[in-house]
């Protein structure tokens, strides 16, 4: 089975990229190498292809209750203009994917998921639409750049005829974009730096991955592969689907309930999420500084008395930190999620000692 590739690859070969099989497609994981790219974007700007992600359209008269019913967050009363973070959930309180949802019009939504889970999600918003909404898979409509970096936006606004200057973070504006019209550009990213999402439509993407280097080359902008786009999103604690968030885990598990709204009204879930509300949840998301030793996902995680309390689910050398971290469950009980507490991830077979942190590992500074 080939590959599929995004409107950029042939600028990726061209570029020298290594290119790896991700979730079947050719996608770049590195250009440079991952620590300068990942630096780049910490200090000024870096360009991502993610074309790979998925699109879904929910439009009609029904789309708002379809979208309050599959999700963990309150849709109603996001302004036109404007997107939320939400779970995508299923009956036993599980995640089926985290998405964006952006309102383009007042019966118009624009839902980004992730991109091994295009099908999934699809078959998911179609199979659970009692409301009877019209959901339209675009796919393959769209093809997603990101420009993120302390200069995302004067590289983004320098590409658009559309005034930027009060976009709001979550915002998103349709306009012309590096010479292509119908474009879509959303104030949001992965990286934990300001800069764009822009959609941009897929038969006219090709050329714009050259018009945006030239227009960033006044900020040194680089483009970025899924490597660095890993460890930036890392860096800020932002989850990965398949690691962080699954079908098995819940949004209150993973810390998640400030996009998890129980009195928004009945959605697919609640009674789960609820029950764990009441009753705390079994296990909990951490963050973790790791002395000596970088801990890969399924790492067991240790008590002080060597007894198995969870695993890491994802885990790095911080480049713009310069030490080891790491994200895993721990069950709740005993002070184990406490942070400033010790405890103990087994590197393959070897052991180092790992500091409970709270909130992100790096804060931008501007």
């Amino acid at each position: 089975m080939s590959l599929r590739r995004t409107p950029f690859f042939k600028a990726h070969q061209q570029s020298g990229a290594r290119l790896i099989d991700f979730g079947g497609w050719e996608m770049p994981v590195q250009y440079t190498g991952i620590k300068e790219e990942h630096l780049a974007v910490r200090a000024s700007v870096g360009l991502f292809d993610v074309s790979h992600m998925g699109e879904l359209r929910v439009k009609g008269p029904n789309a708002l209750a379809a979208l309050e019913h599959l999700v963990s967050n309150r849709v109603t009363g996001l302004p036109v203009g404007q997107s939320v973070y939400a779970v995508l959930m299923n009956e036993q309180g599980g995640a089926v994917d985290d998405l964006f949802i952006y309102r383009l019009a007042d019966e118009d939504y624009l839902v980004c998921v992730n991109a091994a889970n295009r099908e999934k999600d699809l078959a998911w918003f179609q199979s659970h639409n009692p409301h009877g909404a019209e959901i339209v898979d675009e796919c393959d409509v769209w093809a997603q750049v990101a420009i993120q970096g302390r200069n995302g936006h004067a590289v983004t606004q320098a590409l658009t005829s559309a005034d930027l200057s009060g976009a709001a973070r979550g915002s998103i504006v349709a306009g012309d974009f590096a010479g292509v019209q119908g474009c879509l550009l959303a104030r949001t990213g992965y990286t934990g730096e300001d800069g764009y999402e822009v959609f941009i439509p897929a038969d006219q993407a090709g050329p714009t991955w050259d018009r945006i280097l030239a227009a960033g080359a006044a900020h040194d902008i680089v483009p970025v592969g899924l490597g660095a786009r890993d460890t930036l999103r890392l860096e800020v604690r932002n989850a990965l689907y398949g690691q962080e968030l699954t079908d098995d885990t819940s949004p209150l598990e993973a810390g998640l309930g400030w996009i998890t709204k129980l009195n928004k009204g009945p959605f697919i879930g609640r009674d789960v999420l609820q029950a764990q509300k009441r009753d705390g949840v079994a296990r909990k998301l951490i963050g973790l500084v790791v002395e000596n030793r970088i801990a890969r996902p399924h790492c067991p995680i240790l008590n002080a008395d060597g007894e198995p309390i969870g695993e890491v689910t994802s885990g790095t050398r911080s480049p713009s930190l310069g030490t080891n971290i790491a994200l895993g469950y721990v069950q709740a009980g005993g002070g184990n999620a406490r942070p400033g507490n010790t405890l103990t991830v087994d590197v393959r077979g070897r052991t180092a000692s790992a500091t409970v942190v709270k909130g992100p590992f790096y804060t931008r500074d501007y």
